[in-house]
C-alpha cells in the first residue's frame, strides 16, 4: 500500500478536460445491494463512491462531468442532482437499453477533444492529471490506466510434458498466484476514436481497443502502483471501505497534530504513476 499524498494543483491546459463517468450498470456481483441501490451510490464513509469520484475531479479541475446512467438511474440524479455541491456541472446521458461499456460514448455530444471516460464505481489514488499528461506526451488515441493484481488460482495447476509424455507430470503447483496487468476501467481518449464505435448495439472498451490495435492506431498503458479498488467485487468493496475509514482517521488525527482541524478530509486524494 502506497503512502497516501495530497492532490497536486492542476495545470491551466488540463482545465478544460471532459470526463465521461459510466454509472448506467446493475452491479449484479455486489446483488443484493444492487437490487435497491445503484452501485455508484454504495455508501464509503460519509458519502458515496461517485460522490468520492466527483471530488477527485473536482480537485483536478476537471468539472464538466457526464454521467451515463441507466439502472436506478433517478436515485442517482436525485443524490447528485446537478453536481455543484461537489464543485462540477453534470449532464446526464440516459442508457434506454444497455450498451456496454463504451457504447454510451456515442451518445454524448461535444467530445471533440481529449476526455477521460471512467467507471463509476473505482476508487483510486490516481492522479488523473498525470494520467492525461502522460497520455498526451506518448500521442496515443487510447491510454487505459492500468494495475498489477494477483490472481489466486484456487485448484493445483499441474505442467504436463508434450508429444509421447503427455500424461506424464513435469510440475505440480498448488494454488499459484499469478501476476496480470489490467485495466483499472478509466480512460483517456482522443475524439477520433469515436469513430471506431458502431453506431448502434453493445459495445464493450475491450472491443473498442481490439479495433484501434487492428487500425494500426497508438494504444498506450499507464502503469500506477497506488491504491486502485474495483467496486464490483465485494471484497473489493469492504477492503476499499476499510482503507476509507483508516484514511479518515490519519487525516483527523493529522489535522489536530498541525491545527488544521476542521479541512475538508472528504476527498479521496491523488498519488502518481510509478513508472511508464
Amino acid at each position: 500500500m502506497v503512502a497516501i499524498q495530497d492532490a497536486p494543483k492542476a495545470r491551466s491546459r488540463n482545465a478544460g478536460i471532459k470526463a465521461v463517468v459510466l454509472a448506467g450498470g446493475k452491479g449484479t456481483r455486489l446483488a443484493p445491494y444492487t437490487s435497491i441501490l445503484p452501485k455508484p451510490l454504495m455508501p464509503v464513509g460519509d458519502g458515496s463512491i461517485l460522490e468520492l469520484v466527483l471530488g477527485q475531479l473536482s480537485s483536478s479541475r476537471i468539472t464538466d462531468v457526464t454521467l451515463s446512467v441507466g439502472h436506478l438511474a433517478h436515485l442517482i440524479e436525485a443524490v447528485l442532482a446537478n453536481g455543484r455541491t461537489h464543485g462540477v456541472n453534470i449532464t446526464y446521458v440516459h442508457e434506454r437499453e444497455a450498451l456496454g461499456t463504451a457504447g454510451p460514448l456515442r451518445l454524448i455530444e461535444g467530445l471533440d477533444d481529449t476526455f477521460i471516460a471512467m467507471n463509476g464505481d473505482v476508487l483510486t489514488t490516481l492522479d488523473y492529471l498525470d494520467l492525461v499528461r502522460y497520455h498526451r506526451r506518448s500521442r496515443n488515441m487510447l491510454t487505459i490506466a492500468t494495475h498489477e493484481r494477483p490472481i489466486k488460482v484456487d485448484y493445483g495447476v499441474l505442467t504436463l510434458g508434450r508429444n509421447g509424455s503427455r500424461n506424464r507430470v513435469k510440475a505440480y503447483i498448488e494454488k499459484p498466484e499469478m501476476v496480470s496487468t489490467v485495466s483499472m476501467g478509466i480512460y483517456v481518449i482522443e475524439p477520433e476514436a469515436l469513430a471506431f464505435i458502431p453506431p448502434s448495439g453493445y459495445f464493450d472498451f475491450p472491443e473498442l481497443v481490439q479495433a484501434l490495435l487492428a487500425a494500426g492506431k497508438p494504444v498506450g498503458a499507464y502503469r500506477f502502483g497506488g491504491l486502485w479498488f474495483d467496486i464490483g467485487r465485494r471484497d473489493d468493496y469492504e477492503q476499499a471501505v476499510t482503507a476509507w475509514f483508516r484514511h479518515s482517521e490519519e487525516s483527523a488525527a493529522g489535522a489536530v497534530a498541525d491545527g488544521s482541524a476542521g479541512s475538508d478530509g472528504g476527498a479521496w486524494p491523488h498519488t502518481s504513476a510509478v513508472a511508464q
